[in-house]
């Protein structure tokens, strides 16, 4: 059987069912409780919800970013008792062109779980391939064997983020919008702009317009453009809560240039200290370094 690490087809969903562990991420940003909504209505058959706020961040406190990462044993024990195995193969999706589902992607390689992928296009396209949903609520799966083993990514700091404003060691890759990038129409966090040094790339600009991730060469070409003479280890990618950056970093690792880093923190961590320097502006994707 092969194994999917980084993206998943709906046809190739549909082989692995029932064996695989599906997991609904779906969530809404400005309607925290739309994602179990959505998935009561209908959902991949035998998919089970993970919501972002409660199951996939901790609380966050007043210098935390909005989605803090969960507390890494309390999380790996979620997932064992919801029936995660040893070793399954997990396939995450949401309804928001993928930045929750990758969300669970990052924090099950944090995990040390290999295997495990985003379906492209999410529910949009299961239900355009033909895939069969459900409304009625999985039966309860025997609780799983998954034990967390030595993480498959890495994250850094704010003092690393502070740090790298004097040594520019790491290029700092900003996976939300170009307008709230530039510090226009902010709405999720109490000051706008961005960290300074950081480069915009939207991460929605790793899409075809039906919501899949663009062709991989196509998809390289435009990363390697972004990078410049960076290699993927000297990146840093935050966004605004360390969600939507984990889409950046999915995309990095299904082209081939994996090594990445999140800052998980992201700008709502950032800004909630008013003594840190902040820009107002456009800069290109390309930092030409």
């Amino acid at each position: 059987m092969t194994d999917h690490h980084t993206l998943i087809s709906a046809s190739q969903l549909q082989a692995l069912l029932p064996e695989a562990f599906i997991a609904d991420c779906s969530h809404e940003l400005s309607d925290p409780s739309a994602g179990a909504r959505d998935y009561a209505g209908d959902h991949v058959p035998s998919a089970v919800h993970f919501h972002l706020d409660h199951d996939l961040s901790s609380s966050p406190s007043v210098l935390s970013g909005r989605h803090p990462l969960p507390e890494r044993n309390a999380l790996a024990s979620l997932l064992r008792a919801r029936g995660l195995r040893h070793g399954q193969q997990v396939i995450a999706y949401d309804r928001s062109q993928g930045p929750y589902a990758a969300r669970l992607w990052w924090l099950l390689r944090w995990l040390g779980h290999e295997r495990v992928a985003v379906l492209d296009g999410g529910w949009q396209a299961w239900l355009a391939a033909g895939g069969s949903a459900q409304a009625e609520m999985p039966d309860p799966r025997p609780v799983g064997d998954f034990q967390a083993q030595s993480a498959l990514v890495g994250f850094v700091q704010v003092d690393d983020v502070l740090a790298n404003l004097r040594n520019g060691q790491r290029l700092l890759v900003d996976a939300r919008s170009p307008e709230r990038y530039a510090g226009q129409g902010e709405t999720l966090d109490p000051r706008a702009g961005h960290i300074p040094g950081a480069v915009c790339r939207f991460f929605r600009n790793n899409l075809q317009s039906d919501g899949c991730f663009k062709p991989v060469e196509t998809l390289r070409t435009e990363w390697l453009g972004v990078l410049g003479k960076r290699k993927p280890h000297e990146v840093v990618n935050q966004c605004g809560s360390g969600v939507s950056a984990c889409h950046n970093i999915l995309a990095l690792d299904h082209v081939g240039l994996g090594g990445s880093l999140l800052y998980p923190g992201s700008w709502s961590e950032w800004c909630a200290d008013p003594d840190r320097p902040m820009m107002i502006g456009a800069k290109s994707e390309n930092p030409a370094a």
